[in-house]
């Protein structure tokens, strides 16, 4: 493959990483279908409001009840038609059909527009510079106080750029940016004011409004509690109300799946020990009646003057070699299980 494809495929994927809402496009409906075709999982944040996550199942989600109801169903399909058959493969054929999340507040769709005008960090920044740097932010207020967004984020990077080793020129910025609904770009200037100032208040804030927006609930909650802890704000506690409640749901859910994944590898496990653990008696029972029926059909008894069987102290016989070459066959977990 080309390398200058192979390269903006790497930026693409990157970009993902930090920020899977970009899956909500439409255009990208079908990449999202493959990598659900492979079996990955998605964060909640990649699916639209209503949307949930998919499974390779075609089956539809199903309501959640209890952990009882989960387990119920899922004896049930190991019972029904070919759940005997799966069983004794020692597996269970279906998987979990995870039951949608009820999560409250909107999201918006996410802004995909070019990156926003970044400061270059090599520009030597001067008092002048700086000074100037400070009358742009002053001019993007007063836009700001008067509700033009567009003149604000003008007057801004123009701040940065006189002066780009500022977080708070970046914070500010991606304020701006919460305000127009554009999450994306505020994420991006809140993780360049944190670059700069991992302490910056502002800059957490922003972000986790922003992932709020994206419905990346439990990311924003981070955010938003590491902001209150720098710099308390009552702003940040009315939003963490809305986003918490999430979170904890989307935590909960995951818990509770793992758990039930858990379990029902647990008890294959299980099941497949009892199956080994049966085969390997059925291979001593049997190559036991054939030394039993071989040893009858032996004239005297044993040779070197052991008339008539065994001596004292060997009630029962020893195996014979049919009884070692089963065991041999089996793992010597199960041999001794037997034998014992």
């Amino acid at each position: 493959m080309d390398a200058a494809k192979l390269n903006q495929l790497k930026l693409f994927v990157d970009q993902l990483k930090s920020n899977p809402s970009i899956l909500r496009d439409p255009s990208l409906a079908f990449f999202k279908d493959y990598l659900e075709s492979l079996g990955a999982t998605l964060p909640y944040s990649a699916y639209k409001s209503g949307e949930s996550p998919r499974t390779r199942s075609t089956k539809s989600p199903v309501v959640e009840d209890s952990d009882e109801d989960v387990m119920d169903a899922d004896d049930d399909h190991e019972k029904g038609a070919g759940g005997g058959a799966a069983q004794d493969q020692g597996y269970e054929s279906d998987e979990f059909v995870e039951s949608d999340i009820e999560i409250e507040g909107d999201v918006v769709e996410p802004d995909n527009d070019p990156p926003q005008a970044m400061g270059e960090p090599s520009v030597e920044v001067t008092e002048e510079s700086r000074d100037a740097s400070q009358a742009a932010k002053g001019q993007a207020m007063e836009a700001l106080s008067e509700g033009n967004f567009e003149e604000a984020i003008e007057h801004l990077t123009k701040a940065i750029s006189l002066n780009p080793a500022s977080a708070i020129m970046y914070a500010t910025r991606a304020s701006v940016y919460v305000k127009m609904k554009k999450p994306n770009a505020a994420i991006r200037d809140a993780n360049a004011a944190l670059e700069i100032n991992p302490d910056s208040a502002k800059g957490y804030k922003s972000r986790g409004m922003a992932r709020a927006m994206l419905g990346q609930w439990e990311e924003a909650a981070k955010d938003l509690h590491v902001a209150s802890k720098i710099d308390f704000d009552e702003e940040i506690m009315a939003v963490l109300k809305k986003v918490e409640p999430n979170a904890h749901k989307i935590e909960e859910h995951r818990r509770k799946y793992d758990r039930l994944r858990k379990e029902k590898e647990d008890r294959r496990v299980e099941r497949e020990r009892q199956r080994r653990r049966a085969e390997a008696q059925a291979a001593y029972e049997k190559a036991k009646r054939e030394e039993q029926s071989s040893s009858s059909k032996r004239p005297g008894g044993m040779p070197g003057g052991f008339p008539g069987g065994m001596p004292r102290g060997f009630g029962g016989g020893m195996p014979g070699d049919s009884v070692v070459v089963a065991c041999l066959g089996d793992s010597v977990a199960a041999c001794l299980e037997v034998l014992t």
